[in-house]
């Protein structure tokens, strides 16, 4: 699923589930053929999770790739949520993947971030080994600040009680991988300032840790301008970018030129875009919701407007119109859903669009369903609906096809124990209707030559039938040599 950037490089979403948690992102590809990697992680306050995502990266000429940091609906500063760090697993092994489809390697690769996403980048740029780090105003001692600070957060991470022994744990992280000397060739840029109020208890005891490493680049600013904490970054944007563009361009400041113009314009890119197909957000394989009511192209009378349908292997069902979303419909273990709006609807023509999700986040092709509503329309008797059966959706054959001797017919018939077919008045048979509301039945024959109207209704419990479908086909035998499918 493609979006744009404000200044229009296209970003693609999509979900990688193959770790123990599924891990949402971003992706951008690189421009020119450039051969390198940044990873971008979020901070407390960036939208939707994800970090220095509205644009300011564009300029880059590196592959970005953007982190959400959204598990369970929280934070977990990418590394846990109740003490479990499957999430640190999920997305060291999102990096990985993508650096392996790209034939990348550590030393090809930037971690950046600001504040909780510094912390992110100098953890995971330490312990596995990546060479380039950007922490701008990040937080060393975690577990301290998430309970004092954003107790929400310390209770998705620490647990709800926040025991002390987890605080100690999260405190000591980024202390002992520094004080272990881990990644010794990192070339660490970190951005803090004495007016950032987290600076005397959260990054200034450990600088010393730092300075041991011999490409460690403390950018110290003493901006009058700068106020508290979230200023830092944005007051020093220019220089953090300039040192993104150096990077990617193989240009490691305070260090000299160890590489210029690492591209490759024609390079092989079929690994990245295998992999992005793969965990794209919305998958080929997952079946978009069908809506039974209301019907395609249906007039409606004014007032709300019952939505229903079957979304099997869907958790819920979003609804959207003119690109502005609706609601979320939940799914049943059946697969029906169903949705009404508190309001009534305009006068006038309506276009809803809707799409399934799956437990991962995954989404499904997009549904559109279009109706009327309209002040002529009379409304049906009180208490009508609520005992109406609805009509069994016919989803093959299609209306007017023209097919072969054997004929299925399948649909979905939400509310229905099964649906019945008929031709002409006299019945040709039923069929069940499965959990998630699917049906199919097979005549077992061959059909006469000819044109065909079969009416297909659903039946519920007590015998109730619904409104008939009519489904006109007509069937032509096969000649030698020719084909008897289509429409």
């Amino acid at each position: 699923m493609a979006d744009s950037a404000k200044k229009g490089r296209a970003v693609l979403t999509g979900i990688d589930a193959s770790g123990p948690v599924p891990v949402e992102y971003r992706f951008a590809h690189s421009k020119g053929g450039n051969r390198h990697l940044t990873v971008v992680f979020a901070n407390l306050f960036a939208p939707d999770d994800y970090g220095w995502a509205t644009g300011v990266l564009d300029g880059l000429r590196s592959n970005i790739l953007w982190i959400r940091d959204s598990f369970d609906g929280g934070n977990t500063y990418y590394l846990c949520r109740g003490m479990d760090f499957s999430v640190e697993k999920s997305v060291i092994g999102l990096v990985s993947r993508v650096m392996e489809a790209l034939a990348l390697t550590p030393d090809d690769v930037t971690l950046w971030g600001s504040s909780k996403g510094g912390s992110a980048a100098l953890y995971f740029g330490l312990r596995y080994g990546f060479r380039n780090i950007v922490a701008s105003v990040p937080q060393l001692r975690m577990g301290t600040f998430v309970r004092d600070v954003y107790p929400d957060v310390g209770r998705h991470m620490l647990g709800e009680a926040m025991p002390e022994e987890n605080v100690r744990v999260l405190d000591a992280v980024l202390p002992d991988l520094l004080a272990s000397g881990a990644n010794p060739e990192a070339r660490i840029y970190l951005v803090s300032s004495p007016q950032d109020e987290q600076y005397k208890d959260q990054v200034e005891p450990f600088v010393g840790l730092m300075r041991r490493y011999r490409n460690f680049n403390f950018i110290f600013s003493e901006s009058p301008h700068i106020t508290d904490h979230g200023k830092v970054s944005l007051r020093n944007v220019p220089p953090l970018l300039g040192i993104a563009y150096l990077l990617v361009e193989g240009i490691a400041p305070a260090i000299g030129i160890t590489r210029h113009g690492y591209e490759e314009p024609g390079r092989d890119t079929s690994g990245i875009e295998g992999f992005l197909k793969a965990t794209s957000v919305v998958q080929e394989t997952f079946s978009r919701p069908t809506v039974v009511a209301p019907a395609e192209n249906a007039l409606v009378p004014v007032g709300p407007v019952q939505f229903t349908g079957v979304a099997p292997g869907a958790v819920r069902v979003s609804i959207w119109e003119n690109g502005k979303y609706l609601a979320s419909a939940p799914v049943g273990a059946d697969g029906a859903w169903n949705w009404q709006a508190e309001t009534a609807w305009s006068e006038g023509e309506h276009l809803v669009r809707l799409f399934a999700v799956d437990p991962n986040g995954f989404q499904s092709h997009r549904t559109d369903v279009r109706f009327a509503v309209s002040a002529a329309v009379t409304a049906p008797p009180h208490g009508f609906e609520a005992g109406f059966l609805q009509a069994p959706v016919v989803r093959t054959p299609e209306a007017h096809q023209r097919l072969p001797e054997a004929v299925r017919f399948a649909g979905v018939a939400v509310g229905a124990v099964s649906v019945g077919l008929r031709e002409g008045g006299y019945a040709l048979g039923t069929c069940p209707v499965a959990a998630d509301g699917t049906w199919l039945w097979d005549a077992g024959r061959a059909w006469a030559e000819g044109a065909h109207v079969v009416e297909v209704f659903a039946v519920d419990a007590v015998g109730q039938e619904s409104a008939p479908v009519p489904v006109p086909f007509t069937i032509v035998r096969a000649q030698a040599g020719t084909m008897a499918y289509g429409h």
